[in-house]
């Protein structure tokens, strides 16, 4: 076994209490103008910030390319929560309709064959993985089939190792034809 895995660390994954998850969705609502649906016209589903990439998964086939994807996806954003965003021990980790918890991206990253209890890729539920003042992260939107970057950090890193292999439906909020298809 690998030095890396030697000693088991810290969980990764903590729970928040249900009074506390309510006040935390409270304010991704009040932050993002959150609007749950799965009406085309509701979407995006969040008001986008500056600076945000949106990748668009509906091009993914079922079957062994969208394990993959989901695979890589996570893989990608526990690489960028661990490498972007030295600076923040946990970031709070949201399931719609679900517990919420805190994240530990470094515990993660060294605990052998851990599980994700509420993946990046979304995967039946919106879900956002956010930084404590929630200036960055990511929100999926299981329906438009879409993650949106936010924050600098991640947007510099994550958004560009995505935007290699994933196509980006908006920036800022803004569709990729209105933009005029430049990256």
């Amino acid at each position: 076994m690998s030095e890396r895995f030697a000693s088991r660390p810290a969980p990764a994954w903590t729970d928040i209490d249900e009074q506390d998850c309510k006040a935390l969705w409270a304010r991704f609502d009040q932050r993002f103008s959150f609007r749950a649906g799965v009406d085309p016209k509701l979407w995006p589903a969040i008001r986008e910030p500056s600076p945000s990439v949106t990748f668009d998964l509906s091009v993914l086939r079922d079957g062994a390319q969208r394990g993959a994807a989901y695979d890589a996806i996570n893989a990608e954003a526990l690489r960028a929560f661990v490498w972007a965003l030295p600076d923040c021990d946990e970031v709070i980790a949201l399931d719609w309709q679900h517990p919420a918890y805190r994240f530990n991206p470094a515990n993660q990253a060294l605990t052998w064959g851990a599980e994700w209890k509420i993946p990046v890729y979304p995967d039946g539920d919106y879900s956002a993985f956010l930084t404590e003042d929630y200036s960055e992260g990511t929100f999926g939107h299981p329906w438009e089939q879409t993650i949106c970057v936010m924050g600098e950090r991640l947007v510099d890193s994550l958004a560009r190792s995505w935007a290699t292999w994933l196509p980006v439906k908006r920036k800022r909020g803004v569709t990729q034809e209105r933009l005029g298809h430049a990256m």
